[in-house]
C-alpha cells in the first residue's frame, strides 16, 4: 500500500497526532539541552590540567605541552649575518701525512686506469685530537 492509498484522517486522528508529536518533540528538546550541558561539563573536565587547575603534574599523563622558548624574537636570520667575515680554519702547506688514492679502474667502464694521467686533485684536511688518559 502507498502513500496515497492510505485512507485520508480525519480531523480529530490528525489533532491526537499533532498532541503526539509534540510531547515527544518537548520530550527531545529537553534531552538535548541535558546532552549539551552534559557536553559542556566535559568538554571543561577535559581542559583541565595542571596549569590551569589545582590538580598535580603527574595527573596530566604523557601528552605533555611544547615547551615555549625564553628566547625574544631580534628580527634577525639564524646563522652568520650579512657583512660579517667568516671564519674557517685554514689548510696548512706542509701538513704531517700525505695519503695519495688511486683506482684501480673506472667506476663507470670499468677500464684499466694504471697508465692514466691525472685529471684533478681534491685536497682535504683532517685534525685529530691528541689521545687523552683518563685519570
Amino acid at each position: 500500500m502507498t502513500f496515497a492509498d492510505q485512507p485520508t484522517p480525519s480531523y480529530e486522528e490528525l489533532a491526537v497526532l499533532v498532541v503526539q508529536l509534540r510531547s515527544e518533540l518537548t520530550q527531545t528538546r529537553e534531552e538535548l539541552r541535558v546532552a549539551r550541558e552534559r557536553i559542556t561539563e566535559l568538554e571543561a573536565q577535559i581542559a583541565r590540567t595542571s596549569r590551569n587547575s589545582s590538580q598535580p603534574p603527574s595527573a596530566d599523563g604523557l601528552v605533555k605541552p611544547a615547551p615555549k622558548s625564553q628566547r625574544r624574537r631580534t628580527g634577525r636570520k639564524p646563522g652568520g649575518q650579512d657583512g660579517h667575515p667568516g671564519q674557517t680554519r685554514a689548510q696548512i702547506a706542509d701538513p704531517d701525512h700525505v695519503a695519495e688514492h688511486h683506482p684501480q679502474a673506472c667506476s663507470g667502464c670499468g677500464a684499466d686506469l694504471a697508465g692514466a694521467a691525472r685529471t684533478g686533485l681534491v685536497r682535504r684536511q683532517v685534525v685529530d685530537l691528541p689521545p687523552s688518559n683518563p685519570r
